[in-house]
């Protein structure tokens, strides 16, 4: 499906359009195979299986702030993921205003179920920005996989790159989210924080690896965010590695994760090769 048949979303900003038009070009030719999970338009999937039978699968979530954004950004990281043996998956969520919080972590809950059902190998998320926000609240939260009849360990490991991980007064941004609803009593905001989630012993317990990611010249409080994130894994006793992009701005960053089979994408290919917690 190209971008222009999708419904009407929120405008980009001039960073973002040159972003979009990017990450479109690089990965202009790339056709997956079309999926879908629901019956939104933004509710689909494009799946590039990688050769190996039963390989990895990398399921990724697209950024844009929670409001803007589709599963054809990410197409580009597909090539070096399946030279590597890994099958990539793109998906696609509902966005904010129209779909406030949880309804994005719901479709990227329903996503993971059905590339559990339809796809073989060790299921591992991953996303840039606010899809790797919404990845990493996956991983370190359960209840939404009983609610899908899925095993605890559905999730092998986690990646997220530039993500978001905490919201309220103390989260660095300038302003608050829109995707998070109307203003009540700041409940939403520890709902949506993976680090206000992974204080609860079930949640570090059902949680599994994870591989945090940012730019060196990230946006400086998502740099800060992945730092305590990362400490806050360690503390709980999830096992982290971390990786900081040289010289990547939060765009950059996105680019960097899958423009080369030889940098990040071969790094995350065997982080994912010899991470065995989270085995179904």
């Amino acid at each position: 499906m190209k971008i222009d048949r999708y419904p009407p979303q929120e405008p980009l900003s001039p960073l973002g359009q040159k972003y979009q038009a990017r990450v479109m070009a690089l990965g202009e030719g790339l056709q997956g195979q079309e999926a879908r999970y629901g019956e939104d338009p933004y509710q689909s999937l494009a799946v590039f299986p990688a050769e190996r039978p039963g390989a990895d699968v990398l399921l990724f979530f697209h950024g844009g702030g929670w409001t803007s954004g589709y599963k054809e950004w990410m197409a580009f990281m597909a090539p070096a993921f399946n030279a590597l043996g890994v099958t990539f998956v793109s998906a696609g969520y509902r966005l904010a205003p129209q779909h406030v919080f949880p309804v994005g972590l719901d479709d990227c809950a329903e996503a993971v179920a059905w590339v559990s059902k339809h796809l073989p190998g060790r299921v591992f998320v991953g996303g840039h920005s606010a899809g790797g926000h919404y990845a990493a609240l996956l991983a370190v939260t359960s209840a939404w996989r009983a609610a899908r009849g899925l095993a605890v360990d559905v999730l092998a490991g986690c990646l997220p790159v530039s993500g978001v991980y905490r919201f309220g007064p103390d989260s660095g941004m300038a302003q608050r989210p829109r995707f998070l609803g109307p203003v009540e009593d700041g409940q939403a905001e520890v709902a949506a924080s993976p680090l206000a989630q992974l204080v609860r012993p079930e949640s570090a317990a059902a949680c599994p690896p994870f591989l945090v990611t940012w730019g060196e010249k990230d946006f400086p409080h998502l740099a800060v965010q992945g730092r305590q994130f990362t400490a806050a894994l360690q503390a709980a006793g999830v096992p982290v590695a971390t990786d900081v992009l040289p010289g990547c701005d939060h765009f950059e960053a996105s680019i960097t994760a899958g423009q080369s089979e030889g940098g990040w994408p071969a790094r995350a290919a065997r982080w994912m090769h010899d991470t065995t917690g989270g085995r179904r």
